[in-house]
């Protein structure tokens, strides 16, 4: 995304450590921006939204990766005999990734079921007439 657009793309490196994680967001944040730049509704006004959309795909992709190493559930410590399995903590922000992103993309008009309901974004264009150039002073 150029600064043209009102919407410049994050510095990732500032926000992620990890480059395969740097090359996923801003592969994200480049079909994201063009999908709604292509149905008119990016605007600068949304581009944090859009980055924190971004965001909650890549700890939603973190957080699986966990839960399919560890599992769902958390086993009980041994050594305390009334501790219990518990939902994987992993699991619970891998839920908290999903429904903000959900909430995101409804937003945004993302979602099949939003996109007719999102307005387009109201380009300032300057009208000028034909005489516009010839009374305009040189110089």
């Amino acid at each position: 995304m150029t600064a043209a657009d009102g919407v410049p793309e994050p510095k990732w490196a500032t926000l992620l450590k990890d480059r395969g994680e740097r090359a996923a967001a801003k592969a994200h944040w480049k079909r994201v921006t063009d999908e709604m730049r292509e149905r008119e509704t990016l605007s600068p006004s949304n581009g944090h939204a859009v980055q924190r959309l971004v965001l909650a795909y890549i700890i939603y992709d973190r957080c699986s990766a966990q839960v399919a190493d560890g599992g769902v559930i958390s086993e009980p410590a041994k050594d305390n005999p009334k501790a219990i399995a518990r939902l994987s903590v992993f699991y619970q922000a891998m839920r908290e990734a999903e429904n903000t992103a959900e909430r995101l993309e409804n937003q945004l008009g993302l979602t099949p079921q939003r996109r007719g309901k999102v307005s387009k974004v109201t380009k300032k264009r300057e009208r000028s007439a034909g005489a516009d150039a010839y009374l305009r002073p040189k110089g």
